[in-house]
């Protein structure tokens, strides 16, 4: 199967310019996906992108990642509604580091002649002169050309009514990254570029520099893009991006993200963010068809990605902490998660510091979730007595037998009390 008909089957392909697929077929072509350094971390949308330089690897062909220090001062207008704000080169720089970190996890840099790449645009923008880039590229296209592209033309349509207009700066943007593509056709030897589906006004402004400089033929291959149900880009929860970055988005709530997809979105995504065979791919949506319940394809998309992402050791501990919510870990998983992972399950739930202090004068536990906790857990003592004695108050997924009973729990993590009351209300009791 060759890089077209895997990435079709696997609901990715878009859209690619004539003669690619025979180019792809004649030999190792090198090709590349630009990516926007204006935050220290990908997401989960550039990841469904990542996977095209993966697929390109895997069918024998040299993947090269650039990462847009010049670029990324400007901005691209593709997609957005607004101008956004730029960032100094310094911010700019440490991002492209913690970038190419992330990248390095999916594509081997060290594999001979297919061996993945990463260039910075900056390194060769940083020397070109305004007049020299006009003089040099600009006059090769024409501003008729550049205003009949989609990116732009939205962008126009959506500031008549804002009143913001399209700056030049972000007008420019297509004519820099066509000359990233002429760059590296050049320097390079890519005949090549790729991305989402929303970028093929970009690369083939790309391929028609190098048609027009140099008289060469180039080609362009774009993904679909991974929308919602709604039609928004893909790759956002309620808290906004689900980073890669484990500092951004804890890999509890990275592997939760994924387990908390739709039946659809599961069975569709499975085969753009994972690297299972199809008869693998069909085999489990097969078996989730029979029982839908068990959530087969979430928890086999959720593992492999959060162990690609992260690690197994991760993954694992994602599953435990998991389990906490519905009911079925017991003191030990508890004990066994990490203070990261602990803070992460239980974000979102009622909160309550008490000093060491009080915890240790407090006389029995109904004092405790009442008097010393300030009335969160229980507004009194006589309502803590009430449920306790009716089996519905558990510490540490201990359940409480006896309202005066002393005060003696294993702080978790020498810390925290996890505390729940009833079936679903969680309260996190740390002790300072």
């Amino acid at each position: 199967m060759n890089l077209i008909e895997e990435l079709r089957w696997r609901g990715m392909l878009h859209d690619f310019m004539p003669g690619t697929e025979e180019q792809l077929a004649k030999e190792m072509t090198a090709g590349y996906i630009g990516f926007d350094p204006t935050a220290n971390s990908l997401h989960i949308g550039n990841l469904a992108t990542i996977m095209l330089l993966v697929h390109l690897q895997r069918a024998g062909h040299k993947p090269m990642a650039l990462v847009g220090g010049a670029t990324g001062m400007v901005g691209d207008p593709s997609g957005k509604s607004s101008e956004r704000n730029l960032l100094s080169e310094e911010a700019l720089r440490t991002n492209q580091a913690a970038i190419k970190k992330q990248l390095e996890k999916f594509l081997d840099f060290n594999c001979g002649a297919n061996a993945a790449e990463m260039v910075n645009n900056y390194d060769w923008f940083k020397d070109f002169s305004f007049l020299g880039f006009l003089r040099d590229v600009g006059k090769h296209l024409t501003v008729n050309y550049m205003m009949k592209k989609e990116s732009v033309q939205k962008r126009i349509n959506a500031d008549e009514e804002r009143a913001e207009g399209l700056s030049f700066t972000e007008f420019s943007y297509q004519l820099l990254q066509g000359y990233d593509f002429y760059h590296l056709y050049k320097h390079k030897n890519v005949l090549l570029q790729m991305g989402a589906s929303d970028q093929w006004g970009n690369i083939t402004t790309g391929t028609e520099l190098i048609r027009r400089i140099d008289g060469g033929k180039a080609y362009a291959l774009v993904g679909k893009l991974v929308t919602k149900s709604d039609g928004t880009k893909f790759g956002k929860s309620e808290s906004g991006n689900v980073w890669l970055d484990p500092a951004l988005t804890s890999p509890y709530k990275f592997y939760q993200f994924w387990l908390n997809l739709s039946d659809e979105e599961a069975k569709k995504l499975i085969k753009v963010y994972t690297l299972l065979p199809q008869e693998e791919i069909a085999r489990l949506t097969e078996e989730h068809q029979q029982a839908p319940h068990l959530r087969i394809l979430q928890k086999a998309l959720a593992k492999d990605v959060t162990i690609r992402v992260h690690s197994e050791e991760d993954y694992l501990a994602a599953v435990d902490a998991s389990e906490i919510l519905f009911g079925k870990g017991d003191l030990e998983t508890l004990k066994g998660l990490r203070e990261d992972v602990l803070l992460s399950v239980f974000e979102g739930v009622p909160q309550v510091e008490v000093s060491k202090n009080s915890y240790l004068q407090a006389a029995t536990v109904t004092d405790l979730l009442s008097e010393v906790t300030r009335g969160l857990i229980f507004e009194s003592k006589g309502e803590a007595k009430r449920m306790i004695k009716n089996g519905g108050v558990s510490i540490n997924r201990q359940k409480l037998q006896n309202p005066d009973e002393a005060v003696a729990y294993e702080l978790l993590q020498q810390k925290y009390l996890v505390v729940q009351k009833g079936k679903k209300n969680y309260y996190l009791i740390a002790v300072n």
